[in-house]
């Protein structure tokens, strides 16, 4: 097992064979209580996880929104579109098997928005990032990344997985930024800074 900070750099990954991110939030009602509150609670909001591909500099494909083989062979995962928070547990969760990564990917950048119109960090509580090992089945919890809701920012930069030679890496980076809602270029864009 590995825990892992942001100021611990990058961690090897040997022996870890599947890894899966996750992203969990509450829906919040706002300042309104009562039947308002409610209604707002049970709509909630919805945040999105998205696993941008890379190879070398180039996003070439992402799980999530709309994509959750983009592989087509199984190795990213994405566990579906969850729209309002209210789901137990980790609300949309991106699985990757390394071994079964095509070998022109070299990076999974692991990322959070509100993407969708209206919707942002700010209508949501408890929002959490969990990185698990999921070796042989497992879910061996290996960080826990708390981000700031303060400000207006949309996207958070979860992690990165990449090819170190023949070892993945996993890097924590936890940076925080505004994209433009609706606009795919914009959320790729945002993942290389």
């Amino acid at each position: 097992m590995i825990t892992l900070k942001k100021e611990d750099g990058a961690a090897d990954l040997a022996g870890i064979t599947k890894l899966s991110v996750g992203v969990s939030w509450d829906p919040s009602a706002g300042a309104s209580g009562g039947i308002l509150g409610i209604a707002k609670r049970k709509k909630g909001v919805d945040l999105d996880l998205i696993a941008i591909l890379m190879q070398g500099s180039e996003p070439v494909r992402f799980a999530g929104l709309d994509s959750l083989d983009p592989l087509g062979n199984g190795s990213v995962l994405h566990s579906g579109d969850e729209q309002t928070g209210a789901a137990a547990g980790d609300d949309e969760t991106v699985h990757v098997t390394f071994n079964d990564v095509p070998s022109a990917i070299d990076g999974i950048i692991f990322v959070a928005a509100a993407f969708k119109k209206g919707t942002s960090f700010e209508k949501a509580n408890n929002v959490s990032f969990k990185i698990y090992d999921a070796t042989g089945g497992g879910t061996q919890q290996v960080a826990d990344i708390w981000p700031s809701l303060l400000g207006g920012d949309n996207a958070n930069a979860i992690a990165r997985a990449f090819r170190n030679g023949n070892v993945w890496q996993l890097e924590v980076l936890d940076r925080k930024g505004k994209i433009k809602q609706g606009d795919k270029q914009a959320l790729l864009r945002f993942a290389l800074q």
